[in-house]
Formats: C-alpha cells, structure tokens, sequence
C-alpha cells in the first residue's frame, strides 16, 4: 500500500477503539498511521461504552475531537447497537452526542481487522506451513478470543472491500471420534453447536472439561489462559490434548473458510488466543488440518496461513474506515462540522434551528417541518431559511444530503405519511418507503424462477396478460415492451374477455396473470383453463396465494399492502420491476434468432450498454 503523509491532522486527533466481550484496546491518531495513548482497559470495570470512553478520554482531557471510530465484537446494522458477549446496548448517535463529536462510526471488529490485512509487513506475521500469496487474491481471516470473529478482504480496482460474515455461527463439524465425543458433550447444554461454541476462549474450556471426562480424568478447573500456560509451561498431558485439539478445530475452520472464499491470498489468524501460543502453533495440528481436505489437499497445499503476531491489529483497520469515511471532504469536513462553523454567520433563529441539526441530526432527519419547527421553536420558514443559507434548495434536499454525509448507517424504512406533512416532506417519506421496499425486494428476488419466466416468454407464440385494477396497468407495461420484441402480445382487463381468450389458447403459448392477493376468482378460473388448454401461466403475485400455486412459475410480490382498504402503490412499482426484469432477460437472449435481429432487440432497452 502507498505510504500516507506522516502529518497531522489538520482538524485534530481521531479516537479509535476496538472493543471486545473482555478488553477494549483505545488510542489516539495524531496522524496518518500514527498512534499514541494505547490503552486496554477491561470492559467488566466498566457499564457501558460510555463509561469506558469517558474514562479513557479523562487523561485528554486538553483534546479536541472531531472524529471518532469504534470497532465493536458485534453485527453493526443501523443506529442501535447490541453487542452479542456482552450487556452492553447503546444508541450510535446518542454516544456522538455525549462525546461531542462530529463524526462516530461503528463497525465490526473483524471488518476492522480485515480491513487491516493489506498494511501487514512480514514482521507482524508468523507463517504457519508452506503456500505463498497470490496478487490480488481473496483474503481471508479469522480470529479465535471471546467468540470467533470471520472476514474477508476482496482487491478491486481501486483498492479492497471487506466482507461483513458472522462465519463463526456456521455449524460445528467434528473430524474424528474425539471432536464428535467433545460435540456430544456440548450438546447438553446447547441444541446448535456453533464453530463459536467451541473455536473460542470460552470454547477452549469446553474442549477441556470434555475432555476430562472422555479420559476418565478429574481435573481442576481452568480458564483459556491458564489451559495455555498449563500445557506450555507446565507440560501438562490434558492441557496439551486441549491445544492440540483446538488447534486441529481451527485448521478445519480456516479450511473451509479458504475453500468457501477461494482465499489465494492467505488465511490469517488474529484474535487474542492463538498469539498467545508463540511458536508451539507452528508445530501444532493445524496446518495438518488445514491441508486434510481430501482430493483439495492440494488446492490447500498452496494456500498460506499467518498467525498475526502485532499487537492491536484492528485499530489498523478502524483507522483506515475512518480516513476512508472523510476522504473527498476538504479538510475532513463533514457537513455537521459546516453546519458548526456557519452558526455564527446565521440569524438568532436560524441558529436554533442548528443547535437542534447538531444536539439531534436524526430527528430532524425523521420529523416533518411543522415539529422540526416545533422542537427548535421557530417557524416552519425559519427552518427553510436555514436550510437554504447552507445553499439547499429546501428541507428535502438538505435531508437528503444531510442522511449521506451523517456517521452511522442510516437505513432507509417506512415512514408514515402524517396529516400535517408539507410537500417536501410527503415526497421524501413516498420515495424512502418506495426504495425501501425495492432494497428488501432486491435481497429477496429468487432468480431461479426469473431465469424461467425469461425462457417461457422469449419461446412463446403468443403471450396474453390477464389482470384486473391496479394491476392492469403492469399488464398494460408488458403489453407495450413485450410487443416490441415482436412476440404477439396481448393484454386482457375484463374478467370475461380473458375467460374467453384463455380457451382458445395452445402448447407454446404464455399467460402472464397479475395480482395483489392471487385471489380474485374470474382470474383463478381464467389461468386454469389457459393451463387446461396446455399454456403456461407466469403469475406475478403473492407466493402463498392460490394464483402462485396454479402457474408454472411464480415471481413472487411479497410487499404488505392492505389493497381491500388502500390503493396499492409500492406493490405496483414491484410488479413493474418484474416487467423491467424480464424485459431486460429477453433482450439477452436471442432465442436462436439471426444475429440482426437479436443485436435490434437488445438496442431498444435503455439498461444494456451499446
């Protein structure tokens, strides 16, 4: 990686922190790179994140922060964070507010830590077997401490992304009599027994009171660290099996890891467990198991593995978000830190109106103008005002940019439209709940059944669209796309029209039937006499509805909408997407067509490029 401009930073030092289920390690960055002020601190001394950061920014007390970025032991998804080994739950924005500070991200701490794999020298690792590190490959780690925490860095073009995993929740599997013996013993106290379960600090105690009981042995009770210093200084005979069985459990994980990822670039191992081994790791079980991959062995072979042997790692990777974050941004500005630097510049009352942007960024991101208003006690123009003397067209724009530039994850969700809403603030909440919907429906798209849809319809003599209310405007949509792609297409409103159009259907011929709630009787009567007649049927529609169960394949539209009570709105947008979709299918495949006429079909679509 390029070396950065050892200079400090030009609005001050940066927090950084990676707090795990029993240490939280901080420090200050002054500049690129530069660390001072490490400290770990135990959480147990502490009740809660705000506490421990207090505490630590106490010896600071001269310090001015802008920035901050904690690594958490934790899944990181929104505003409200609850950690997963600990008792701690805390409001992202809620802690930027008490320490003052512009900007606070939250991350995981493996996304961190893997976020930390490209600075890496070879002084910071310990290469455990042979393999050497492809360029630009896929990397992989995983790191045993409380839990056990899975990541992967992917190179791009323009530098690397890391993959957010809870890996250490998949499924343990035993290799051998002995682990399955250890599984058996988890399984009294736990139904799933994850890799976590037994890949881990608490994991290791686990695999030793097992153990004892497998051998017939009675054996005082140990922690994770006194089952380390027992087998390596005191040469303990149950200790030993211990470390070498955990040892074996952590090669098989970090094979499949490498396996799953196709990880040329190497697997590393942090966490602050198996450091704490030293050398006696390279001559364990692990990288045995790591290779022990059947007819993989080699594929294995070729791949390394590294202990991560410097310390703190993680505030590496913490470090590199954050620049990430506010790279681009003159001076690391943010636009809460203008919002600062203007207030003076403002009126009295549009002043107000920024001591409430800044003390509460997400309610004025949630609330209409009247209780933006309301809460900052000014008028609804006041806050117009305001939003255009930061040169914003109004309150929806400068929300809009406010959300993209705020710290924290701010998901888009579904906000009631209220009563008293204005204009911008209607159109803002139709819109978020819109991409909302499509993000969820995205997530949840099974392609499997698309691939069908496209093939049914690029083949098809003729395809008929049978829909009803809202719904035949999609059909009408498809009517007029699938047309052009010179397919005889039609579409049907009227219950007794497509009743009627069904029975003179063939073999090779299409229905596309859509409908919110896959229930309307004429429709139902219609798409079985189409099937009777040896049509396929495409339903576009709810997937528990008896309309998906009637056709041959089903592209399921799940959005809640009480269509009885409302006009169905979103479910429309989805439904047309499908349209989109399929559309976009069928430009791609020409079907066996000439040439010509297959390059004129994928030209007419405004997706594909030329």
């Amino acid at each position: 990686m390029t070396s950065l401009p050892r200079t400090a930073f030009a609005d001050g030092p940066r927090l950084l922190a990676d707090i795990g289920a029993t240490h939280a390690r901080l420090t200050l960055e002054t500049a690129p790179g530069i660390f001072g002020s490490v400290r770990v601190l135990r959480c147990d001394d502490f009740d809660g994140i705000v506490a421990l950061l207090r505490f630590y920014l106490a010896d600071h007390a001269g310090v001015t922060l802008h920035h901050a970025a904690l690594a958490v032991a934790n899944p990181i998804n929104g505003d409200q964070v609850r950690m997963t080994n600990r008792a701690w739950e805390f409001s992202t924005d809620a802690v930027r507010r008490e320490l003052g500070l512009h900007t606070l991200l939250i991350v995981n701490d493996f996304t961190a830590l893997a976020m930390a794999l490209p600075s890496l020298k070879p002084e910071d690792l310990m290469q455990v077997g042979p393999g050497t590190a492809g360029a630009n490959a896929v990397v992989g780690v995983l790191g045993p401490g409380t839990g056990l925490g899975v990541s992967a860095v992917i190179p791009t073009v323009d530098g690397f992304v890391t993959l957010g995993s809870e890996g250490g929740h998949m499924n343990f599997a035993p290799a051998n009599e002995r682990e399955f013996a250890i599984l058996q013993y988890a399984w009294k106290e736990w139904s799933h027994v994850s890799n976590e379960r037994l890949i881990s600090g608490p994991g290791m105690e686990i695999i030793y009171r097992a153990l004892a009981q497998r051998n017939g042995v009675k054996a005082a009770p140990r922690t994770s660290p006194d089952i380390i210093t027992g087998a390596l200084d005191e040469r303990d005979p149950l200790c030993l099996e211990v470390l070498d069985c955990f040892s074996g459990m952590l090669g098989g994980a970090a094979a499949n890891l490498a396996v799953t990822l196709g990880a040329f670039g190497g697997i590393f191992i942090g966490g602050g467990i198996v450091p704490r081994m030293g050398e006696w790791f390279a001559t364990s079980s692990f990288r045995a198991r790591f290779e022990a991959k059947g007819r993989f062995s080699d594929y294995l072979a070729s791949i390394p593995t590294y202990v991560i042997t410097t310390p703190h790692p993680a505030l590496r990777g913490v470090a590199t978000i954050l620049s990430e974050h506010l790279r681009g941004r003159s001076g690391a500005n943010t636009l809460m830190e203008r919002i600062g630097h203007l207030q003076h510049e403002l009126t009295p009352a549009e002043q107000r109106v920024a001591k409430l942007v800044l003390e509460q960024p997400r309610l004025v991101l949630n609330e209409p103008i009247a209780e933006i208003a309301r809460f900052a006690d000014v008028s609804q123009p006041t806050v117009i005002r305001f939003c255009r003397s930061l040169g914003f067209l109004g309150l929806a724009d400068f929300k809009l940019k406010f959300a993209s530039s705020l710290t924290g994850a701010i998901p888009v969700r579904h906000s009631q439209v209220r009563t008293g809403d204005s204009t911008h603030d209607l159109s803002a909440k139709v819109i978020d709940n819109t991409v909302s919907a499509i993000l969820k429906f995205r997530d949840q798209l099974d392609v499997r059944s698309i691939d069908r849809a496209i093939e049914l319809v690029s083949k098809a003599n003729r395809v008929e669209f049978y829909a009803m209310g809202n719904s035949r405007v999609v059909a009408l949509d498809g009517q007029h796309k699938f047309f052009r792609f010179r397919i005889p297409t039609s579409a049907y409103g009227d219950s007794h029209l497509f009743t009627l159009a069904a029975g003179l259907l063939k073999a090779g011929d299409v229905v596309i039937a859509i409908s919110n709630s896959g229930r309307l009787p004429e429709l139902l009567e219609a798409v079985d006499a189409a099937r009777a007649a040896g049509a396929d049927v495409i339903a576009i529609t709810s997937s528990g509805s008896p309309l998906a169960r009637r056709a041959s394949v089903c592209l399921a539209v799940d959005h809640a909408e009480d269509s009885t009570t409302f006009l169905s709105m979103i479910s429309r947008m989805l439904q047309l997407l499908l349209i989109d979709i399929v559309s976009v299918g069928i430009s791609l495949d020409s079907n066996g067509k000439e040439l010509v006429e297959a390059d004129h079909r994928r030209m007419m679509i405004s997706h594909l490029d030329s």
